[in-house]
């Protein structure tokens, strides 16, 4: 992919979950929520401090995430559904 993002921004791929729960009742796309985990694709160089030092960014590509569930700006690169959001958006990292 011949995207990078800026600054301090990342480029994350949602982790689609589950399609049906555990007691087997499948759940259709109408009232599935959007995910809210979802994995690095590609980081921003990080930021300046104060000092004009580049502060780099606390995730990579590859980290599983969770992000906020109005995180983000919804983009389409090549062919796939992701999503633009700031490093602070990052809830945490999984694993």
């Amino acid at each position: 992919m011949a995207f990078r993002p800026l600054h301090d921004r990342v480029l994350v791929r949602r982790i689609e979950g589950e399609e049906k729960t555990k007691g087997g009742i499948i759940i259709p796309d109408t009232v599935k929520e959007k995910p809210q985990e979802g994995e690095i694709v590609a980081v921003g160089s990080g930021v300046r401090d104060n000092d004009g030092k580049l502060v780099p960014l606390d995730v990579k590509a590859g980290d599983r995430i969770l992000f906020g569930k109005w995180s983000g700006t919804e983009v389409k690169l090549d062919g796939q559904d992701l999503l633009i959001m700031k490093e602070s958006d990052v809830l945490g990292i999984i694993g």
